[in-house]
């Protein structure tokens, strides 16, 4: 239990700063904008509870809105993530259950579930995210376009990080 806190504060501060000093200044063709930070959302223990979920997503997402200058449209976007994140769990759960202490990583979980997961969670997080920053409806195709590339990279990106850190047992 420690060892795991331990490796979220972790993985925290290392996404954190990632995501500041190097993604934030990427922007490919003004459609692709990676946001690996929603990870540390993602691979929070399946069994924590609800509102801790949602007080680290505020967090996340104020810490973000920090670095960034944003006014709380990422804080808005994680909230609505760690909202959504146990409608999500419970969809994609197995016939008999989550075993305890399970991690939603592509180790433990598989590839398919891993990715039908964050891609889903990713997305709302991405929808929600672009159409506050531009907050109207006559950029309605170009910003789910915007959205739907940006969470293909960024779910690329995670699977990629997944894979450099997945230690055999």
């Amino acid at each position: 239990m420690i060892k795991e806190s331990g490796i979220n504060i972790l993985r925290f501060f290392l996404l954190i700063l990632f995501q500041v000093l190097i993604l934030n200044n990427v922007e490919l063709g003004g459609y692709l904008n990676p946001f690996l930070y929603v990870l540390i959302l993602l691979l929070l223990p399946i069994d924590m509870p609800k509102g801790l979920v949602l007080a680290v997503a505020f967090f996340t997402g104020f810490c973000i809105d920090i670095f960034s200058d944003s006014i709380g449209l990422h804080s808005s976007a994680c909230v609505l993530l760690a909202f959504i994140r146990p409608l999500i769990l419970k969809f994609t759960e197995p016939r008999g259950g989550y075993d305890f202490n399970a991690q939603p990583t592509l180790k433990y979980m598989g590839l398919q579930w891993f990715l039908f997961y964050a891609v889903i969670l990713v997305f709302c997080h991405h929808l929600i995210l672009f159409f506050l920053e531009i907050f109207r409806m006559t950029s309605f195709f170009s910003t789910l376009l915007r959205t739907v590339y940006s969470t293909l990279f960024t779910v690329l990106i995670m699977v990629i990080q997944q894979y450099l850190t997945f230690r055999k047992s």
